[in-house]
């Protein structure tokens, strides 16, 4: 089920929602995911930008990136393959891959369960995946020093918004060590507040396309 769905028919079992063994109220998750779906679908309005002006905000999205985020040598960066409008970083994994970063992209193997991360370099082959996003086709599963997660929306305490499916929360709680998390998205993504659940992981840092970085306090 995805992160944002609600159910209807008779009293459900929230087994589902537990990450980590929080339990979830039913009425209060229904009211965050009508808030959640509403604020998904402005903000996805909101990123039907020109050809140019989506080039501009690249840009300078990558420019802000390069500012915190150095290509050493052996580092495990996972990116991912831009849908929906998200800022298209791949120039910028080719720019990774030539500087000996290990670049690798978000794999689902399986439905609501944590993604895996694939090595991706530029030409290597791929294929479809689960949801006909292009992953590496072949590689076995790396873990991330440094993961790059795309953004619909972020709030104030940089909890992330995102296209309501649950993975990227789902596979940060599963990845022993941690990551470190740092969003990029369009400018005009900020929120108060996405009234985070249990399960919500805070991104470690942001990066918008306005040149904005904020890090968690």
């Amino acid at each position: 089920m995805a992160e944002d769905e609600e159910t209807g028919g008779c009293d459900p079992c929230f087994a589902h929602h537990l990450v980590g063994g929080h339990p979830v109220d039913r009425d209060t998750w229904r009211d965050v995911a009508r808030f959640r779906r509403a604020e998904r679908a402005r903000l996805l309005a909101t990123r039907k930008l020109s050809i140019s002006d989506r080039i501009t905000a690249t840009r300078s999205l990558i420019l802000a990136l390069g500012d915190i985020v150095r290509f050493n040598p052996g580092t495990s960066l996972a990116v991912y393959w831009p849908i929906r409008g998200e800022p298209d970083l791949r120039a910028w994994m080719t720019d990774a891959d030539a500087a000996g970063v290990r670049v690798l992209l978000p794999v689902m193997v399986t439905k609501d369960a944590p993604l895996e991360f694939h090595r991706w370099s530029p030409g290597c082959s791929m294929s479809r995946g689960l949801w006909n996003i292009p992953v590496p086709a072949d590689g076995a599963a790396a873990t991330p020093d440094i993961v790059i997660s795309p953004l619909v929306g972020v709030d104030t305490h940089l909890f992330r918004l995102g296209n309501g499916g649950g993975y990227y929360d789902r596979t940060l709680a599963s990845l022993e060590p941690m990551p470190k998390v740092i969003g990029v998205g369009l400018a005009g993504c900020q929120i108060k507040t996405i009234y985070p659940m249990p399960w919500d992981i805070p991104m470690d840092a942001i990066v918008l396309s306005d040149g904005t970085v904020a890090h968690r306090r």
